[in-house]
Formats: C-alpha cells, structure tokens, sequence
C-alpha cells in the first residue's frame, strides 16, 4: 500500500447512551476516542485478530501513537452512529487509519490514528510479524 491510498471502510454501529454525554445530553469530546477504539477492534476481529491473540501469539500489539480530530458536528444522546475505519498506510511498524464517525448522512468527526506495533515486554517499536503484515496486504 502506498501513501495516501486508502482502503474500503469497514463499518461498526454505535449507540449513545446516557454515560456517553454531558450535562447537556450531547457527546462528550473524549469519548469519541472509546468509538474510533471499538470500531479499530471490530476491525481487527474482522480480518482474523483479537486484542488478546497478539499478545499471545506475537508478543506484541498495536498501541496508539497519535490521534488528530476534527470534531465538526455534535452528537446526541440516543443517536445511532456509524463508526468508518480505513486503513489509509501501512508501513512495516506502524498503520495510518483514517476515520470517521457518521450519522446517517452527516459526519460528525474525522480522525487519522497512527498505531504503532509495540512488543509485548519493552513497549518499544518494532517490525510487525510477517502474518500480520500478509493479511494488511489484501486490505
């Protein structure tokens, strides 16, 4: 995959629910990250990996490195959201997502989330395994 080419999205259905809001019933900013985080896991369950199996299996897992968003519209109490993920880059240790959350029609926030393959003991990074690379490949 090349910079800047951009891969289909893979979509994750999100409900707000009333801890998800402020005094006013509208998403609080922080918590959009735990959206983007459970679509990123849906993500990864999708194309045959889960969160406990790399670490076990690979000794590693993908850290968050970098977050930038763009909060454009707010969210509300009891709104059905959509939770794009695309695999924007990838490189041999880290990925660039692109992601978006939507309602209906509308987005609400765009995000571009760099994660990082880390090893299990040292935290630091390191060149993913080559099965994890080969799946990325047909994404």
């Amino acid at each position: 995959m090349t910079a800047g080419s951009r891969s289909a999205a893979f979509s994750w259905p999100v409900r707000v629910y009333w801890e998800d809001t402020d005094a006013y019933g509208v998403v609080y900013y922080a918590n959009y990250l735990k959206f983007l985080e459970r679509a990123r896991t849906e993500w990864l369950r999708n194309i045959g990996f889960e969160q406990p199996e790399l670490i076990a299996r690979y000794q590693g897992a993908f850290v968050v490195r970098r977050v930038e968003a763009d909060y454009l519209l707010p969210a509300r109490f009891n709104d059905n959201l959509v939770v794009d993920v695309s695999l924007f880059e990838r490189n041999r240790a880290s990925l660039v997502m692109s992601q978006r959350v939507l309602r209906g029609d509308e987005v609400l926030m765009n995000a571009r989330v760099i994660l990082v393959w880390v090893g299990e003991k040292s935290f630091k990074p390191a060149g993913m395994p080559e099965e994890i690379l080969e799946s990325l490949k047909n994404i």
